[in-house]
């Protein structure tokens, strides 16, 4: 009876689900988190943002990279996405350095700003053409940032096999196939108006 009882018990344990108050997580899924340590002034970023007279126009686009990494390839527009500006405060400046020094992507380390920093920001969705405009701007620097995604597109020959002809010479056979690779670029650049009224006009890649 006791053996029934302890079979009874193992089988009901292994079928619950697995509860706990923690629970590991894969390598794979883990990843590391920073903010910039410095206080986030809200009524600076506030008044940065607020109306002007100045307009920033701008093109985003990106370039397809060769196999040593470098953007060589024709401009690719970006459609439709948004562009997101920033007022460059003492606390986004203490972000970027942040970056620069913590993150790296591989190693899923990242560097984020505060969600009450990104609250103040001002967005802008770029046409067919790559083109976006922030009207009614104040004198200042500003930070602009998209991502952009696009399809590489190219051909390669696979081996299918070979075949031999009646004085045993080989030939060997490749069938053409095409491949397509999916991208995203982080395109981001910094804009300075410097007077009431000016339009600014930049390339954002």
């Amino acid at each position: 009876m006791k053996k029934i009882f302890l079979i009874l018990l193992t089988a009901a344990g292994t079928a619950a689900p697995l509860t706990a108050q923690y629970k590991e997580p894969e390598k794979k899924d883990k990843k590391e988190v920073f903010y910039p340590q410095a206080v986030f002034d809200s009524l600076e970023a506030k008044k940065m943002l607020a109306r002007g007279k100045s307009t920033i126009k701008g093109i985003a686009f990106t370039k397809t990279r060769n196999n040593m990494g470098i953007k060589a390839g024709n401009r690719i527009y970006a459609n439709q996405i948004k562009v997101v500006l920033l007022p460059v405060t003492p606390y986004f400046n203490a972000w970027y350095q942040l970056r620069k020094e913590k993150e790296n992507a591989r190693k899923r380390r990242y560097v984020y700003l505060s969600d009450n920093a990104y609250r103040y920001r001002l967005e802008a969705v770029t046409n067919s053409d790559g083109e976006f405009t922030f009207p009614e701007m104040k004198p200042g620097k500003y930070f602009l940032q998209g991502f952009l995604p696009y399809t590489k597109n190219g051909y390669y020959h696979e081996y299918t096999g070979a075949g031999y002809n009646s004085y045993g010479g080989r030939t060997n056979y490749y069938e053409l196939k095409q491949y397509a690779v999916n991208h995203e670029d982080r395109i981001e650049e910094f804009v300075e108006v410097k007077a009431d009224g000016e339009v600014v006009k930049v390339r954002l890649h």
